[in-house]
């Protein structure tokens, strides 16, 4: 089953909000600990990722290049201002602001991130499911521990995670009918490289060992395409 990534990845948010909000009361240095230990299991998936490269050239080509662009658009602050818009629009409209919080922050955690991208990928392309799992199982604790915070509106954002990853991945099964077996196969091979370094980031951002602004450099996976179809065209 094609959704099978997504339907995991929802169901282990909400999983984990219901937890959350079992037991509240979590000590703040246990919850800076397991987002520490979270943060460097998603560096280490993204270093594993990242050697699966046979051109580190189409990787550091697609992540300058990506990072230029993606801090020329400031895709990053472009993300954060529309969290906080629509944040304000349905504060404005709800009593229960408190889901309303809950809900778009663990949305834009689960939701805007690499992870996501080339997960749905994987799963569409190739039929494999362990970056979308994996990413639910992160997902889960993550959400324990949001839950705990910002309340029951944290399950809430399993509705659009599974609607994202799922129109992804469905979209990808489509385009792999109408690419060329090798040039896919390179592809998927440099996008998961390339998306293993955005992983790392994440990670490390999460451990907070850096403040990286991944989101700005997700045109990289773009520009992998791009260098691909190139390499297809001019070989």
């Amino acid at each position: 089953m094609v959704l099978i990534g997504s339907i995991i990845n929802a169901l282990l948010i909400v999983i984990g909000a219901t937890i959350g909000r079992i037991f509240r009361g979590i000590p703040e240095k246990m919850k800076t600990t397991v987002l520490s230990i979270i943060g460097l299991a998603v560096a280490v998936l993204g270093i594993q990722m990242g050697m699966e490269t046979t051109n580190f050239i189409i990787v550091i080509i697609s992540l300058v290049v990506g990072a230029v662009i993606g801090e020329w658009l400031d895709l990053d602050n472009l993300l954060i201002r529309l969290g906080k818009w629509i944040e304000t629009k349905i504060g404005k409209q709800t009593s229960e602001s408190s889901i309303a919080e809950g809900f778009i922050n663990a949305t834009l955690f689960f939701v805007i991130g690499s992870m996501s991208i080339l997960g749905s990928l994987d799963s569409g392309i190739r039929n494999d499911h362990s970056v979308l799992i994996t990413k639910g199982i992160i997902d889960g604790f993550t959400a324990i521990v949001l839950s705990s915070t910002l309340g029951i509106g944290v399950m809430l954002a399993a509705i659009p995670v599974f609607l994202y990853q799922g129109i992804i991945t469905l979209l990808a099964g489509l385009i792999s009918k109408y690419i060329p077996e090798a040039a896919l196969s390179l592809f998927i091979q440099e996008m998961t490289a390339t998306g293993g370094v955005m992983i790392m980031a994440i990670g490390l951002n999460i451990a907070g060992l850096t403040k990286i602004r991944v989101a700005n450099l997700l045109p990289g996976i773009v520009v992998v395409a791009i260098v691909v179809v190139f390499i297809f065209l001019f070989q």
